[in-house]
């Protein structure tokens, strides 16, 4: 595993509720709202809370719990308008989108937000919405086929002229996209995400991704999802950055941050949780090896429906911000949140928690002899 760089600060993300029912399926209060003017309002919160992402779901048919969802790209673009600062990635799936499209839509949303814009590729994982728009569903290795062409063309029309590309699903012809993305120091192009525990998926992200996205899972998990990537990216001498999922509970106490969890576990939508793991346990059954995302959840780990209580954000500030800061000694490079009570909770997280990183950060890259390069001066919160 490669050492992690404890000399750059850890990046936080924030899921975008752009789908009703909040981040956990469950009937305990969540106050968080899917419409855009909450969005909006939630957005200008986590850019002045230190958040330096935003990720929109993708999803069209009603499932898990959530009967009303806006569409990932549109809504992305429309919280890039209403910010300065954040950037925010967009999901989407291959075989829903030509790759050529998408990425000339991505070079104007980069150009309307100065180089803002992202993508988080994703390459199922809800079949009946692929078959009830007449697409084709294909299997499960085959997909991650599609999604590393899907992933080269927009890469190579991004950055080069007269780009062409001969593949198996897709293919371009001497083309050119003008203009191309905004010119951002230290990025070579808008910034490509990706996520998927399976083998074929690890490989995949190796080779092409800026970006590897976990979802939760617990220190020892994390190492063993992130080696089969580095794997892959060392034998091309790529070298991808890693977010991790997690939903976060912070308290005044421990003792309240777990009630507030069992709460959410006892009031769990049981119809819609086990739906959603019939409809994605698929991925690990079809693989040879039986891994994949969502192959080992239970029941009470898909409550949140990226594993985000696997890792474990659930105590005071101060147990949270220690947690934190252990993932990236082992290489989190960005941590993506989520929360019963979006506008209320991020902005205790960046009042809160961030600060507490901050100086546990500093005081790991001291420990380690290397200088921590932080563009805010510390503010101090622990007691350490």
């Amino acid at each position: 595993m490669s050492t992690p760089d404890l000399s750059q600060p850890l990046k936080f993300a924030y899921w975008v509720p752009n789908v009703s029912g909040g981040l956990v399926v469950s009937t305990i209060e969540q106050r968080t709202s899917w419409d855009f003017d909450y969005n909006k309002k939630l957005a200008r919160i986590a850019e002045d809370a230190g958040f330096e992402y935003a990720l929109s779901q993708t999803r069209y048919a009603a499932s898990y719990g959530a009967d009303k969802q806006h569409e990932a790209t549109s809504f992305s673009l429309a919280l890039l308008a209403a910010t300065e600062k954040l950037k925010v990635i967009a999901a989407v799936h291959p075989g829903m989108w030509q790759p050529g499209v998408l990425a000339k839509f991505i070079i104007t949303a980069d150009h309307i937000s100065n180089g803002r814009a992202a993508v988080n590729i994703v390459s199922g994982w809800l079949k009946n919405e692929f078959t009830g728009f007449g697409l084709p569903w294909l299997e499960h290795d085959e997909r991650y086929v599609r999604t590393e062409e899907f992933i080269r063309i927009l890469r190579g029309l991004w950055t080069e002229t007269n780009f062409s590309q001969e593949g198996k699903y897709y293919n371009i012809t001497d083309f050119t996209l003008n203009p191309p993305p905004v010119d951002v120091p230290g990025r070579a192009h808008p910034e490509i995400f990706f996520g998927g525990n399976s083998t074929a998926a690890q490989a995949t992200a190796g080779r092409v991704a800026d970006w590897y996205f976990s979802n939760g899972k617990d220190l020892e998990g994390f190492q063993e999802n992130i080696a089969g990537v580095q794997a892959s990216a060392g034998q091309v001498g790529r070298f991808p950055k890693f977010g991790l999922n997690g939903f976060v509970i912070a308290r005044d106490t421990e003792k309240e941050a777990r009630e507030t969890l069992r709460e959410i576990v006892a009031k769990a939508h049981r119809p819609a949780v086990e739906g959603f793991r019939d409809a994605v346990q698929e991925a690990g059954a079809s693989t040879v090896d039986g891994k994949g995302m969502w192959a080992d959840s239970s029941f009470e780990d898909l409550i949140q429906y990226n594993d985000g209580f696997k890792t474990q954000l659930i105590g005071t500030p101060e147990q949270i911000a220690e947690r934190i800061v252990e993932y990236k000694k082992i290489g989190v490079n960005l941590l993506l949140t989520c929360y019963l009570h979006f506008q209320e909770e991020v902005e205790a997280f960046g009042r809160d928690v961030m600060p507490i990183v901050r100086e546990l950060e500093a005081d790991a890259a001291a420990k380690a002899g290397v200088d921590f390069h932080l563009d805010t001066p510390l503010t101090s919160k622990a007691g350490v």
